[in-house]
């Protein structure tokens, strides 16, 4: 496994970039605008195609660099589904999965420094953001914290984790980089208290000062999401109603980018054809299975995702590609739903 945690000094900020292989696909953990391209020089170095960039909340000190990472490599971005953040391309919840090639990350909802605060495991190690760092505990009195919930989210969630567990956080400020659950339920100050009372009263005291960067990073960091409206400016864009009027049209192929997971729960537009996003640049280009079916038929390809960044996304690819009729439906299968659209096979 490929496994960097790189530093932000002016945040004191970890970055995690993981992978299973050289030449294999990536992930990135809580990266940091100012440092998007170091991360790209090293995908570069170590031959990665970073396809998923991860925040574990809506940061208050520093600017994500999740935006810059889609923007540049088209990866696809994620967050927890309690966020507000304006559009990413999956909302998680506790318990789902987050996989790429050789990796699978395990989504733990672990609010308490801020209400969409999550934390992700995989095999022998947990990124727990801002909920426990190595020695203490995120703060909770700005931007949605709650001390009883995090009190929860650390004895009840994290520290049921094996003891082993590597602990990595998101940030640092002594020069520390990985604990263990072990190490943190018996060194932690913080977690040595008697009752979830006692954890609130401490928290409810620290009288710490605002971030200095919160005014600007909160709203950067809430407006992240790719502007459909200049792939609609381009006529590459369907509303709902325009597409309701064209579903089972024999003169398009719907194509739903989503993950199998995704469309377990959450169903589907009847009709569609399966072709995950992070297969898409092999799929439109020439030669490759949407490429041909195409331009073999003349049909009009018709993306869609969950909110319609990815496939905002794929239909650049497939304009670059050549296939110019392509297009997508604006705001995903969120607004298909919200605007009475049918589905099929939703479980939840």
């Amino acid at each position: 496994m490929i496994f960097r945690q790189l530093f932000d000094s002016a945040s004191c900020t970890y970055t995690y970039l993981i992978a299973s292989r050289r030449g294999g696909e990536a992930l990135i953990i809580d990266s940091v605008l100012e440092k998007v391209d170091r991360y790209l020089q090293l995908l570069t170095e170590l031959d990665l195609k970073l396809v998923k960039a991860i925040d574990t909340h809506v940061h208050a000190d520093h600017i994500t660099g999740m935006g810059a990472l889609r923007d540049r490599t088209r990866c696809i971005t994620v967050m927890g589904q309690e966020s507000g953040v304006d559009v990413v391309s999956v909302r998680v919840g506790d318990g789902d999965r987050i996989d790429i090639e050789g990796v699978t990350l395990r989504a733990i909802h672990t609010p308490g420094h801020t209400d969409d605060s999550y934390s992700f495991a995989m095999d022998d190690r947990v990124f727990t953001g801002d909920t426990l760092f190595i020695r203490g505990t995120g703060r909770t009195d700005f931007q949605s914290g709650d001390p009883l919930a995090q009190y929860d989210s650390l004895f009840n969630k994290l520290l049921k984790l094996p003891d082993e567990t590597l602990v990595y956080p998101g940030h640092d400020y002594k020069g520390d980089t990985v604990s263990t659950i072990a190490e943190e339920r018996a060194f932690n100050p913080r977690l040595q208290v008697a009752s979830c009372e006692e954890y609130v009263e401490l928290m409810n005291n620290l009288n710490l000062p605002n971030p200095k960067m919160m005014d600007v990073a909160v709203p950067a960091n809430l407006n992240v999401g790719l502007h459909q409206d200049e792939v609609e400016a381009r006529g590459w864009s369907l509303t709902c109603d325009e597409m309701a009027d064209l579903l089972g049209a024999p003169g398009i192929v719907l194509v739903d980018l989503r993950e199998a997971v995704e469309r377990e729960r959450h169903g589907e537009i009847p009709g569609c054809v399966h072709a995950p996003y992070a297969e898409l640049r092999e799929n439109v280009a020439s030669g490759g299975l949407l490429h041909i079916l195409a331009t073999a038929t003349g049909k009009r390809l018709v993306f869609y995702c969950a909110y319609g960044e990815r496939s905002a996304m794929a239909v650049q690819s497939a304009q670059e590609a050549g296939l110019t009729r392509a297009c997508h439906i604006k705001g995903g299968l969120d607004a298909w739903k919200k605007a009475g659209g049918r589905v099929a096979g939703a479980s939840a």
